[in-house]
């Protein structure tokens, strides 16, 4: 990702933003650390935020499922470095009343 970042960079003349999106479930963590610990990404570029897209059929067993020891629950990483949280899949939630329960959950 640094590599990729400097030579985007090195090609194009102003961004207004990049998107990197982290497919499935990856840990977050790695992604935004990149930001933060190499000195030229650093000048290079400004880590705005973090958006995390929640599936609302399958959020809540995810994140309760429980993991080896060592091992990190990457839907409760995802969640917990998230400055903004996408809720989709609403359409497959049994009601108001499951949505609320999720949208709950995730302001924890």
């Amino acid at each position: 990702l640094v590599e990729a970042l400097k030579r985007l960079y090195k090609r194009v003349e102003t961004f207004n933003g990049i998107i990197i999106e982290t497919t499935g479930l990856a840990d977050p963590a790695p992604v935004i650390q990149t930001f933060f610990v190499d000195e030229q990404i650093k000048k290079m570029y400004k880590l705005d935020s973090v958006i995390t897209v929640v599936d609302a059929k399958h959020i809540i067993p995810r994140l309760d499922e429980v993991k080896p020891e060592g091992v990190e629950n990457e839907s409760v990483e995802q969640v917990v470095f998230a400055d903004k949280i996408i809720l989709n899949k609403v359409d497959l939630a049994k009601d108001e009343d499951e949505l609320k329960t999720i949208e709950d959950r995730m302001k924890k």
